[in-house]
């Protein structure tokens, strides 16, 4: 707040707010740069108000998160953090471990921006009927994917991957009622942000067996920097932790060695392409 009237741009990751406050403070700002992809804190109407230019770099984890998706997918339909923890305990369960397979599967992706289509490359290879819906984008049909609606995801998935950003829009979106209007109980994905999933509403569907499975890297009851969890974590969250059809991550699918220098060059480049630094 002090310094913030001294400077032409900022470059920050999730734990600095850039709200009114600190926006109508800093009279010089020419530009944000956002370390990563998610936006959400960033005003980003009242800096484009005051012609500040937002950037954000989500082409520099893409790949990190479209293998880390994948690989949580894996691991969640076979069971495999389950089995490994049986093992290492000297227990041999083969029957109660057996896998399902990707292969024939329908797998939906809910928004297909660069960590959609990420995931989608991801899985060719394994023969699924992989589609797609997004809101904002049309016309993108390619290999990986075939552009759809919310009707025949509803009706058609087997697998379920959020990829949306976290918006007054996406807020809780996955709640009971959403997961009631799938026609086939699923297996939840979500590596977008923990405040598109209602947990408690999600606990709820694990329970009745509509959503067969979920693995979640993000939760939303992370703090505002996404470094840890929240105090006081509710009953929901302690279901989570014990349940065998449930895999979980520290929000870390975009956080790869290679990812840490990616998202930094992505971000310089844009930054020189449309400014004099």
């Amino acid at each position: 707040m002090r310094i913030i009237g001294d400077y032409d741009g900022v470059i920050i990751r999730s734990k600095i707010k850039m709200d009114r406050e600190i926006l109508g403070r800093g009279c010089k700002l020419r530009f944000i740069g956002r370390v990563g992809a998610g936006m959400e804190n960033i005003d980003l109407e009242y800096a484009r108000s005051r012609n500040i230019y937002c950037l954000n770099s989500p082409e520099g984890n893409r790949d990190a998160v479209g293998e880390h998706t994948l690989g949580m997918l894996l691991s969640l339909m076979n069971h495999l953090n389950r089995a490994d923890r049986e093992v290492r305990q000297g227990i041999w369960k083969r029957e109660e471990n057996r896998g399902i397979e990707i292969k024939g599967k329908t797998v939906a992706i809910l928004g297909y921006g660069n960590m959609g289509a990420a995931f989608a490359r991801r899985l060719q290879g394994f023969e699924a009927n992989v589609i797609s819906y997004d809101k904002y984008k049309f016309g993108y049909s390619d290999g990986n994917t075939r552009e759809t609606d919310l009707k025949e995801i509803l009706e058609s998935a087997d697998i379920f991957s959020l990829h949306v950003p976290l918006s007054d829009e996406t807020f809780h979106l996955a709640n009971d009622s959403f997961f009631q209007m799938f026609r086939k109980p699923i297996f939840l994905i979500n590596t977008s942000r923990g405040g598109v999933v209602n947990t408690g509403d999600l606990v709820k569907n694990l329970k009745t067996g509509k959503v067969r499975g979920a693995a979640l890297d993000v939760l939303e009851y992370e703090d505002m920097s996404f470094e840890k969890l929240s105090a006081n974590l509710p009953e929901d969250f302690q279901y989570l932790m014990k349940a065998g059809n449930v895999v979980l991550s520290p929000h870390i699918a975009g956080w790869t060695v290679e990812s840490e220098f990616k998202l930094a060059r992505v971000l310089i480049d844009k930054i020189l392409q449309q400014f004099t630094v």
